[in-house]
């Protein structure tokens, strides 16, 4: 087995406090970050401590047979989340969606914000800057931003497709779903890597469908997801900026758009337009 760098292992100390043992096996997907000792996931925490303590007591609340499963949080011996920048959890098994699975990543996204309903809003959403943050309020008319110029083009278009939509009630939303539900056997899904967002339900399921149109081969009949929606190309148009936005924040010092980019959202858009408009036509 090839030896992982230091910085990417929980110190000795970090694991006496969760009072786990063993060897830390890399694990593949998500960001690359997450090892696996003694049959929990362990990776660097995620934002601020009272985030992250958040989001494991949320998990904790959360019930049990709803239609998919969470990573519950492992704590230390003396409560903690966080312990010296690292978090660890249960480890669920599944293979991850979108592809060959989409009605069950919709599906999975479905209950999972259903279980959500009445969270309130945490106040740590106001402090987001990262790149998806700044996407998602530029998607809702929040926030202006400028695109590197290699994306111009279809953000200009995207704009000027955008329109007022009638107002759902906003609740906590996971904001990226697509490649973060897993599927094993007869389970139900598994939820992971949670993205907190505050809008309605129906915007992060356009976020899953504009994912599809970016990045892989959505089969047609999810384009119309929740086509009795009175406003469901109008989330798919915010979704697309979304995304847009996100990726231009993310360029760096570059400034330059990963080759083809420009192209894929100029096809998504077209799709949105045009075979959305057939299908509810």
């Amino acid at each position: 087995m090839t030896e992982l760098p230091s910085n990417a292992v929980p110190p000795r100390a970090v694991l006496h406090a969760f009072g786990v043992k063993g060897p830390p096996v890399p694990l593949v997907g998500g960001q690359e970050r997450s090892v696996l000792v003694g049959g929990f996931v362990f990776k660097p925490a995620e934002g601020p401590d009272d985030e992250v303590e958040w989001a494991a007591s949320l998990f904790e609340s959360l019930p049990q047979g709803s239609g998919f499963r969470v990573p519950l949080p492992l704590r230390a011996a003396d409560g903690r989340s966080v312990v010296d920048g690292w978090t660890a959890s249960e480890f669920l098994t599944g293979e991850p969606g979108p592809r060959g699975r989409w009605a069950g990543v919709l599906s999975a996204g479905r209950a999972f914000h259903a279980a959500l309903r009445q969270v309130p809003r945490p106040d740590f959403l106001d402090r987001h800057t990262h790149p998806w943050a700044v996407g998602d309020r530029v998607a809702w008319g929040e926030q202006d931003v400028d695109v590197i110029d290699d994306l111009s083009v279809p953000f200009s278009a995207l704009l000027e497709l955008r329109r007022p939509v009638k107002q759902d009630a906003a609740q906590l939303v996971h904001g990226d779903l697509t490649g973060n539900v897993l599927f094993a056997g007869n389970e139900v899904p598994a939820v992971i890597d949670f993205s907190p967002y505050w809008r309605p339900p129906v915007f992060a399921e356009a976020v899953v469908v504009a994912d599809g149109l970016l990045w892989f081969d959505l089969p047609s009949d999810l384009l119309a997801g929740s086509g009795d929606h009175p406003d469901w190309q109008q989330m798919l148009i915010r979704a697309l900026i979304f995304r847009l936005v996100a990726h231009s924040e993310s360029a760096g010092a570059s400034g330059r758009a990963q080759p083809g980019e420009r192209e894929r959202y100029v096809r998504a858009t077209d799709v949105v337009v045009k075979k959305l408009a057939a299908l509810q036509g």
